[in-house]
């Protein structure tokens, strides 16, 4: 028995693949079974052509048999197998693929692949290994070999006598040693979630002996253990069945199964594509919010899958961030990966993927949106600030698609409407879609700046979320409406006979406004008659591009910079407050100073703003009242 070197590549090109190609040392396993699941590929391909060869698929299978006492675990598969010639070729040289060269050989049909390519998978073993034991024969001989390597050393290859066509890969496992315990590929729970997590949908059997404790025929409370062979894989996997042969149930089982949440999915898409691109996916919205959405320790990202088996957890580049929530599966046979198939070698195909998904998305959240109200309401109400992060994030890269997605609480209907229900709606003079902002309805509802607009019966959308306004601002118009702020210095809403009148009074009282403007100082731009109040007293609308509401978003911010609205204080001439403003200023200059913090204080207070000096505000009030 002859010890041969390997022919390709050096030793350092063996320890840099055990040791640094792949990330997790359990995915020797995902390798090895794919392989298996290759050779037997081999055969059924090869029957196409061959009415020499017969192709039971029942009659195939792999099959994981751990030994404890040993320290071995054994893969074997009833495929191919590989004369002398092919484990030489394929076992001795480091990096080349008879996989590989069996799908140049074969033109590929029946919608099935070869999965390995790179034939390096094999030696993925060597991580957990201290040797590796091959026994192997092909279909095409009556010869068995048996081959054998502790690594880098080299390999040997001898005859062997082996009855079945197939191949038996034996593994012994490495000792423990510091942190790395490789007994966890001796227990069989342990294996069961390694080949339920990465080939689960492997189309052959994957058969492992089980014990499991049963009561006695003869004594129920007596039990006995019973060892079976179980089939650990599902096989076929849910996306590449028929949509009509599914149920809801079947889809929320799948849900289940995979782990995507505790709750039940809202709703599902199932996508077949045939394209440029060849993908299938299930995805789901779910019902809940995942806890830890909003913080830095959630990851987006699908389950990515080449040809049924997991290539990574989360594929981030397949959401774009505005549908994060999305969770789900995509399998496509065209993916272009690295040599450990941990990695994308190319990311065409997947921004492919990517574009069609985010297509597919948006589409069924508007056909529920129009079919399902009900369904996308509750979607939204979970998700929607999620969507507007979308219309805003990217400079507005998103805007257009997002934009019918929108829904806000309105004035009139008191619920949530749509940017398109509101246009289709208004009145015919009116120019500007209207909004008001603030922490809550209620709230909002009791803002002076509503009057004016409420006045006219124009509908004001309510924006409560901190996103809001800067999604607005970021959409700028609908239908070419242009958003208007209730709160806007320039909601010119009046009418010449109003307006006329408000610069006679303007005029009027131009001594007193300047001198109510001198006693604030900076704290204002200005002071002014209001024409847009008609009960309240007082209130402060803001001129320029940030609002008080974006004000106080930006102040929350760990980074902000002080970034103030530029703030106009209205005072309405119609309330008693104002005769009692004009007569101080005809008779007492300390209490127009009085009045005029009183009421800027007032005004600060309604907008929800902080007051400055709470103790000077509280002894300004007693004055009044003594």
């Amino acid at each position: 028995m002859e010890k041969k070197q390997f022919q390709a590549e050096s030793k350092r090109l063996l320890e840099m693949m055990v040791h640094s190609i792949y990330s997790q040392k359990e995915i020797f396993l995902r390798e090895l079974i794919s392989n298996a699941s290759d050779a037997i590929d081999k055969i059924y391909y090869k029957a196409l052509t061959d009415e020499n060869i017969s192709f039971n698929q029942e009659d195939y299978f792999i099959k994981i048999v751990p030994n404890k006492e040993a320290r071995t675990l054994t893969i074997q598969d009833t495929g191919i197998g590989m004369t002398k010639e092919e484990l030489e070729d394929n076992l001795g040289v480091i990096a080349k693929s008879g996989s590989l060269a069996f799908k140049k050989e074969i033109d590929m049909q029946d919608g099935q692949e070869i999965i390995g390519q790179f034939g390096v998978g094999f030696y993925s073993s060597f991580m957990v290994a201290d040797k590796v034991t091959v026994y192997t024969r092909s279909l095409y001989s009556d010869e068995g070999f048996k081959w054998e390597s502790d690594g880098v050393e080299g390999y040997t290859i001898e005859s062997y006598d082996k009855p079945e066509v197939g191949t038996e890969i034996v593994i012994q496992l490495k000792e423990n040693a510091d942190e790395e315990n490789y007994d966890e590929f001796l227990d069989d729970y342990q294996l069961q979630n390694l080949i339920k997590k990465y080939s689960d949908f492997i189309r052959y059997p994957i058969k492992m002996d089980l014990t499991e404790k049963h009561p006695q025929e003869d004594n129920e409370e007596e039990m006995v253990e019973v060892t079976e062979e179980k089939t650990i894989n599902s096989m076929v996997p849910i996306w590449r069945k028929n949509k009509q042969e599914l149920n809801d149930e079947d889809y929320e089982g799948f849900y289940q199964e995979k782990r995507f949440g505790f709750d039940k999915p809202l709703s599902h898409l199932h996508i077949s594509v045939d394209g440029m691109v060849r993908f299938q996916s299930i995805l789901y919205i779910p019902e809940q919010l995942p806890f830890n959405y909003y913080s830095q320790d959630f990851e987006k990202g699908l389950e990515l899958y080449s040809n049924g088996v997991l290539i990574m957890d989360k594929c981030a580049d397949l959401l774009p961030d505005h549908f994060s929530f999305i969770r789900g599966i995509v399998d496509s046979e065209d993916l272009s990966l690295n040599i450990s198939r941990e990695i994308l070698q190319q990311d065409r195909q997947v921004k492919l993927i990517a574009k069609n998904i985010e297509k597919k998305i948006k589409n069924h959240l508007q056909s529920m949106l129009k079919n399902d109200r009900e369904k996308y309401e509750t979607f939204y109400k979970t998700f929607g600030r999620q969507i507007k992060y979308g219309v805003y994030a990217d400079f507005g890269a998103n805007k257009d698609s997002l934009k019918d997605l929108l829904l806000f609480h309105s004035s009139s209907e008191n619920k949530l409407v749509s940017l398109k229900e509101y246009v289709e709606r208004m009145p015919e003079e009116q120019e500007h879609i209207y909004y008001a902002t603030g922490e809550s309805h209620e709230r909002i509802e009791k803002l002076p700046q509503t009057e004016l607009v409420k006045d006219k019966g124009y509908e004001i959308l309510y924006f409560t979320d901190e996103v809001d306004e800067f999604a607005i601002r970021m959409l700028i118009n609908y239908d070419d409406k242009d958003f208007k702020n209730v709160s806007s210095g320039d909601l010119d809403l009046e009418d010449e006979e109003t307006k006329q009148e408000a610069e006679k009074q303007k005029e009027e009282h131009k001594d007193l406004l300047t001198e109510m403007k001198e006693i604030l100082g900076d704290k204002v731009k200005d002071v002014r008659l209001s024409t847009r109040l008609k009960s309240h007293p007082v209130c402060l609308s803001a001129e320029g591009e940030v609002s008080i509401e974006m004000e106080k978003v930006l102040r929350q911010m760990p980074d902000n910079q002080n970034i103030e609205a530029t703030k106009v204080l209205e005072i309405n001439n119609k309330h008693d407050i104002f005769n009692a403003l004009v007569h101080a200023h005809e008779s007492d200059k300390e209490k127009v100073k009085l009045y005029t913090n009183i009421l800027y204080n007032q005004a600060l207070l309604i907008e929800g703003l902080p007051i400055e000096d709470p103790v000077a505000l509280t002894n300004d009030m007693c004055k009044v009242m003594v």
